[in-house]
């Protein structure tokens, strides 16, 4: 078990992350068969021949080598996000700015515990342009499996990080993990995570990074040269395989239309345009545009949390939707 230590400084300098490669990588190792299934079986499914048309790439397969469900993996590899917003090509640069001393004593490291990696890998890893190899590697990945999903992948850890850090903001981290894992748990200001080692850290007023990740369960990076970051499951990962097959024909949909009575079902949480946009399958102006007739008519409204803006049901798009869940 690993014991996060939280001081009084550590609430107002935790914040949230997106990362790009973190995704990259676990969504390899899913695909590879190198981690468990689990929940995401449907999009494995789908992104598999995406995969067999990377899958004989020497970097591509020493990266799923590298990829193990416990235990270490190189840093570098996937760099916990050093800022909230990290786009996919300024991770690739840190990857790509990785010193090459730095590389192989990861690399290594990541390697105990392993069988021997076969000629090609070891090929790979031995090089001596091993991470520019590894973070091509890395750019074929995140372009073969994640980017064609990525707005909807996005959307869902946009509205995650809405949820949680209006939890921590508001009530502290009690509230903000409940229901982030059922192997994480607050106790006496300490953070406990049910992770393979023991080990104790003490955020020291640097706050912690809090990732929601699709293709990965419960993980953190707690080794000194990061921002010590831990990383859970996002929630409503389902949408990622999702379809929104039109409903059949409804009174609803009959009195505001087909589009703008599915959008209020969804509405049922607050959402951004971005979300509500990858959810729907449509452009964010089109659903704004939605949006607005709604919100002239009483039945949305919204307000700014940070940087996004949601919108949310009104009591009267509560009271047209009753009946009529989210899907």
């Amino acid at each position: 078990m690993y014991r996060i230590e939280v001081g009084p400084g550590d609430l107002a300098a935790s914040r949230f992350g997106i990362a790009p490669l973190i995704e990259a990588h676990s969504a390899l190792g899913l695909v590879a068969g190198r981690m468990p299934v689990g929940p995401l079986g449907p999009w494995v499914e789908r992104a598999r021949p995406a995969y067999r048309r990377i899958a004989g790439d020497p970097a591509v397969r020493a990266l799923a080598f590298l990829r193990r469900p416990a235990g270490y993996m190189a840093d570098f590899v996937v760099p916990p996000p050093a800022r909230p917003n990290l786009t996919v090509a300024e991770q690739l640069a840190t990857v790509r700015a990785t010193p090459l001393d730095q590389a192989r004593r990861e690399i290594a490291r990541n390697l105990e515990g392993l069988p021997e990696p076969d000629a090609a890998i070891r090929d790979v890893l031995e090089a001596p342009d091993m991470v520019e190899r590894l973070a091509a590697g890395l750019e074929t990945v995140w372009r073969a499996l994640v980017e064609p999903d990525w707005a909807v992948v996005r959307s869902i850890l946009e509205r995650d990080i809405v949820h949680r850090a209006g939890r921590l903001a508001a009530y502290g981290w009690a509230e903000a993990l409940d229901g982030l894992s059922r192997q994480v748990r607050w106790r006496d200001g300490v953070i406990e995570a049910g992770i393979s080692g023991d080990a104790t850290y003490r955020l020291g007023g640097a706050g912690l990074m809090f990732v929601p990740v699709v293709f990965s369960e419960l993980g953190a990076a707690l080794e000194q040269d990061w921002p010590y970051t831990l990383m859970y499951r996002a929630r409503g990962v389902a949408a990622l395989w999702e379809s929104r097959a039109p409903r059949g024909e409804d009174a609803l949909a009959r009195l505001v239309g087909r589009t703008r009575a599915e959008l209020l079902r969804l509405l049922a949480e607050p959402a951004t345009t971005t979300w509500l946009s990858a959810r729907m399958r449509m452009s964010v102006g089109g659903i704004g545009d939605h949006l607005a007739v709604l919100r002239g008519s009483g039945l949305v409204t919204r307000e700014r949390s940070g940087r996004s803006v949601l919108y949310r049901r009104t009591a009267v798009g509560d009271v047209l939707a009753g009946g009529s869940p989210p899907a």
